[in-house]
């Protein structure tokens, strides 16, 4: 199906929505609405009223979330749990009652039990324990894309979901206590080939396996199944190729030029020991990803370095 009528994409200047938003460029769209956080507090549910009642969107796209790694879902479980859900309660409700065309939730492959089989189906969810480490926001997230079903179920809302893997790219977080694993490493990388430092410290074992995935793939993945895709069930996106975080430092390590030598902090925690997405189901729909680990690597590295004084600051 086409997409005719206004696009509101939340989080439209995150890693994940500034992407969507160039995927839907790509794609011919034009009408594409967003607002920022100072614009519109989606915490706010009087606010998000007043938005939905003056724009009027026709689609939506929930990309706007409280998100970090493991250190900060580890040390702000309150703050994941409560503002990710306030968040996707206000828009999703609102969506409702506004009669949204179509929805699309986006939430995380954290979602998943931390022993989940691999490669991980969506069938997968809510069979298991969690990872504690992010506990707070896969249950948020959770709620979210459960609303979406419901919704679904009980007023026949066009409100689907998609888990995406551990996405990279233009506009990451590069925060060294905030950031995910890769654009971390790129930075600090960087930070001590500029230093000419002889050693960068990494946290854990280097021994997880995770899947990683250039956020304009993801993007267009989105796109697609706003496009094509009106199923219940969630759908996984990712590459289904994994390798280790010790494989990805020596890969970050020869983007950036860094010659030193890596230290792994042991004391730190690793995480969830494996998480591969399932991505059958997109294939069977007829989507595949485009950029590869390495070049997308470099891609993300020549982005950062073209937008280092925002880059610190996302």
């Amino acid at each position: 199906m086409d997409i005719n009528g206004k696009i509101y994409v939340a989080g439209h200047r995150g890693l994940v929505g500034s992407a969507i938003v160039r995927s839907l460029e790509r794609k011919g769209y034009s009408n594409i609405i967003g607002r920022t956080h100072r614009e519109l507090d989606l915490l706010n549910q009087a606010a998000v009223q007043a938005f939905f009642e003056e724009e009027k969107p026709e689609y939506v796209v929930l990309a706007a979330a409280k998100v970090g790694g493991i250190n900060a879902n580890n040390t702000m479980p309150a703050d994941f749990a409560y503002e990710n859900m306030q968040i996707q309660c206000n828009v999703i409700k609102c969506a409702h009652d506004h009669k949204v065309k179509k929805l699309l939730f986006l939430g995380s492959s954290c979602i998943y039990p931390r022993l989940a089989p691999q490669p991980i189906p969506e069938d997968a969810l809510l069979t298991g324990p969690l990872e504690t480490t992010n506990e707070a926001y896969a249950i948020a997230k959770i709620s979210g894309l459960e609303m979406c079903k419901f919704f679904k179920r009980q007023y026949g809302d066009d409100f689907i979901s998609c888990m995406p893997t551990n996405l990279y790219g233009p506009f990451d977080n590069y925060d060294l206590q905030n950031s995910h694993v890769l654009p971390a490493m790129i930075r600090k990388f960087h930070e001590a080939k500029v230093n000419h430092a002889e050693t960068v410290t990494l946290w854990g074992t280097g021994s997880p396996l995770r899947e990683f995935l250039y956020v304009d793939d993801m993007a267009d993945a989105c796109v697609f199944l706003l496009e094509n895709y009106s199923g219940e069930q969630h759908v996984n996106i990712g590459t289904g190729k994994e390798v280790t975080i010790k494989e990805l430092a020596e890969l970050v390590k020869n983007a950036v030029g860094f010659e030193g030598e890596i230290v792994w902090d042991t004391s730190m925690p690793d995480g969830t020991p494996r998480k591969l997405n399932d991505v059958s189901k997109l294939h069977s729909l007829g989507f595949t990803h485009k950029v590869e680990l390495p070049e997308g690597i470099q891609m993300a590295y020549q982005w950062f370095l073209e937008n280092q004084e925002i880059s610190r600051g996302l």
